[in-house]
């Protein structure tokens, strides 16, 4: 892959601007590491292996879904076999994204001598604490060699290509040096909240340097926001570019309005989203903020092949960001996540031009003005459009009479309910129409179960209270 010219940004490294990195990361850049970008399944699963068949002394694997197929089995052969021959071997999944795994599964892997732990199975009186999952992806040997990104464990990201079954787009990133001591650290603090914590001894203290890029850990915590924070001020601080690729984008207010902000000020701003997607919800409430982003000059690629499943961003050609948060409330508020913050010019440049041939296979979205009398275009409500990225689409332009130009009108006003706020809204009022009619069918059964919802409700938010007044 031939790389494009290195750029200058404007916004350089300064002890001011580290310093600030630096409390929103809540960490210090690690220097002395050597990274490779990985893309996809069939790539980034074998060097994966490759850390489980070196390890020496132990092997931390944590992944919010690990899979009963094909691609599952494969790995668990290759931890079990390791923990046969003497290798401590520690596999850490959440309940809720492996919750169609076997039990036979982790029994397999118990039997050879793996620690299997499960994170955060529900409580009945813990609502709050049972939508905090796990959603981190990280495997790592002998605390100084890891892989992390968006791929968890399954036949979705191999792929079928002998079938014409093509892995879902991600992208992971391999840290030899220091940095993936941090990335265990990381893995401990939430293996002890699974069970017993790990002694002194099975976490490295000292790892030898393996490279020249400084590597920041942003380890994700509910309420912590440290991804948030980051890519917040990446967003504020942005003059030349900043180029996002996101599975489920649904950005906070804040990290949205700074989007909005850079663009107005000249900056390139590029989204790269899925075009389709294993949650259709959420890319819909993608969709939804469409227009306000297109006004303000950034622009929008949707992925036109399996699912996009990465979450990068690489900004002024000097930082990369790679993980597991996802640009949502949940990832970036309410999750356990873990991502890295690598400042390295070359490693950004690789990350761009992998961003540009992405957009190779991606359509534009664009907003497209329907035509009617120069007086009443302005207020028409826009639609979308999409094309190949970099084609460009005539528009001719023509007056029409008044019989076609009141067809254009009725169609404006359709888009007004249709498309992604008629796939968001719609299942809203489906469900709050099904409520209505139970009230008015069935009013006393009805009644008694929802008010022992608010019961239920009101019984965990009071036990979630008196936790929180009691840590202090």
């Amino acid at each position: 892959m031939t790389l494009p010219e290195a750029s200058h940004p404007a916004l350089r490294p300064t002890p001011y601007l580290d310093r600030a990195l630096d409390r929103a990361a809540g960490a210090r850049p690690i220097p002395g590491n050597r990274v490779n970008v990985l893309h996809d399944g069939p790539v980034v699963y074998p060097v994966m292996l490759d850390i489980i068949a070196r390890a020496e002394r132990w092997i931390h694997f944590e992944n919010y879904i690990i899979r009963a197929d094909e691609t599952g089995w494969r790995f668990a052969e290759a931890l079990a076999s390791r923990a046969r021959e003497g290798v401590a071997v520690r596999v850490l999944y959440d309940w809720l994204g492996s919750i169609s795994t076997p039990r036979s599964f982790w029994k397999y892997l118990r039997d050879a001598g793996v620690e299997v732990r499960c994170f955060n199975p529900p409580k009945l009186l813990a609502l709050f604490s049972n939508a905090s999952r796990d959603h981190r992806k990280v495997v790592v040997g002998d605390g100084c060699r890891a892989v992390i990104g968006g791929l968890c464990i399954g036949d979705e990201w191999s792929g079928r290509p002998e079938r014409g079954v093509m892995p879902w787009r991600d992208t992971a990133v391999e840290i030899v040096g220091p940095a993936a001591a941090a990335l265990d650290q990381a893995f401990a603090s939430v293996w002890q909240l699974a069970g017993p914590p790990l002694a002194a001894a099975e976490l490295a203290s000292e790892v030898p340097e393996a490279g020249e890029a400084e590597v920041r850990v942003l380890i994700g915590e509910p309420g912590r926001e440290r991804t948030y924070r980051v890519l917040e001020y990446l967003s504020a601080g942005t003059i030349e570019r900043l180029w996002i690729t996101d599975a489920y984008l649904v950005p906070p207010p804040r990290l949205f309005q700074a989007l909005l902000d850079a663009a107005r000020d000249g900056a390139d701003i590029r989204l790269l989203v899925p075009g389709s997607s294993d949650v259709p919800f959420i890319r819909n409430l993608t969709r939804i903020g469409y227009r306000d982003l297109l006004r303000a000059g950034i622009r929008i690629f949707e992925w036109d092949g399996p699912m996009l499943h990465a979450k990068t961003a690489v900004a002024e050609s000097c930082w990369s960001r790679i993980g597991t948060s996802n640009l949502n409330a949940s990832s970036l508020l309410g999750n356990y996540e873990i991502d890295v913050l690598i400042e390295d010019p070359v490693f950004a440049q690789s990350m761009e031009a992998q961003f540009r041939q992405d957009l190779e296979q991606s359509l534009e979205v664009e907003r497209r003005q329907f035509r009617a009398p120069r007086r009443l275009e302005r207020v028409i409500p826009t639609g979308l459009r999409r094309h190949p990225a970099g084609s460009t689409l005539p528009r001719p332009r023509r007056q029409r009479g008044r019989r076609e130009f009141r067809g254009r009108a009725a169609v404006a006003m359709r888009t007004l309910v249709n498309g992604a706020r008629r796939s968001v809204y719609g299942p809203i009022s489906l469900g709050l129409i099904v409520l209505g009619l139970l009230f008015l069918g069935i009013p006393t059964i009805t009644a008694y179960a929802f008010g022992a919802l608010c019961v239920w409700f009101a019984v965990a938010a009071w036990i979630e209270a008196f936790h929180r007044r009691r840590e202090g």
